[in-house]
């Protein structure tokens, strides 16, 4: 395993997962998928494209401080107690910069990333992410009791038996080791609402590939039909940030960044977005430019 040494930190939370995990061997051309929003800040302020230019690193919350989930990642929280029980306490001495990254396994091969939930952009991992990686299903803050390594993978016939919602199916993958950008991705792929803005600028500076998939787009006319999926108050407030009727990725990180609205509010209307207006047929990146 790339930058795995025998008896580390990360070695043992492999190992520790891979004696609880069962199930076929993963299909070696899957990819491990990081959703994130590329037009926001980190903890310090700075834009999240510019902070991976500056170090070539991606780290893990544990780091940066920041997340679109729960930020509960630091000694004591919930992301700090999960990681000690599923990894057999193999981090908890560790430097907050061993900890793994989380992403997910893109089994459904779509072109928006595993688990657009996070954000409209992903960075797509090499092969060489799939044996460094552990896996569960579902979300870890759900505390699931299913996981898999990549020779011991039986939570996608779990994900695919589901029913959960569209951004709630994905299985969740922890990366272990570095995700340096110019060794171990393969593209940052990017909405194109974001053509021709500083995030395209930003991203132009990254050591990796950069694509663009189909692109998000939700009217506003199909928002107002769907009020019961995050409650009509998020529907009242997509009219509000809509430009010309109409929502996408890079509209709502214009709201966020306003400071006129709540974030968490905001991440409620890009749920919608994500969800009723991913791209359909969701297909591969389109062409690297």
């Amino acid at each position: 395993m790339d930058a795995i040494r025998d008896g580390s930190p990360q070695a043992r939370a492999i190992g520790h997962v891979a004696a609880r995990s069962t199930g076929p061997a993963l299909d070696p051309a899957l990819r491990v998928t990081l959703n994130f929003h590329p037009d926001r800040t980190d903890a310090a302020g700075r834009p999240l494209l510019d902070a991976l230019a500056e170090t070539g690193v991606y780290h893990s919350q544990f780091v940066t401080g920041t997340g679109n989930g729960g930020l509960t990642a630091h000694p004591g929280g919930d992301r700090w107690h999960w990681e000690s029980r599923i990894f057999g306490g193999a981090y908890d001495e560790a430097d907050p910069r061993e900890r793994p990254v989380y992403g997910a396994l893109d089994f459904r091969r779509r072109g928006v990333g595993a688990a657009p939930r996070f954000g409209s952009a992903h960075l797509r991992l090499t092969a060489d992410a799939l044996p460094r990686a552990t896996f569960c299903y579902p979300d870890s803050w759900l505390e699931p009791a299913d996981f898999g390594v990549a020779d011991r993978m039986g939570l996608i016939a779990l994900a695919e038996a589901d029913d959960r919602d569209a951004l709630d199916d994905y299985v969740e993958a922890q990366v272990h080791g570095p995700v340096a950008l110019a060794e171990h991705v393969e593209a940052l792929v990017l909405d194109p609402s974001h053509r021709s803005t500083a995030v395209e600028e930003a991203a132009r500076r990254l050591p990796c590939p950069i694509e663009w998939h189909a692109g998000f787009r939700l009217t506003v006319e199909e928002l107002r039909r769907h009020p019961e999926y995050r409650g009509p108050e998020y529907v009242t407030l997509g009219e509000a940030i809509a430009v010309d009727g109409v929502l996408d990725p890079r509209i709502v990180g214009d709201a966020v960044r306003s400071g006129v609205y709540d974030p968490q509010d905001v991440k409620k209307v890009w749920h919608h977005l994500a969800r009723f207006g991913a791209p359909a047929p969701a297909g591969a990146a389109l062409a690297p430019t």
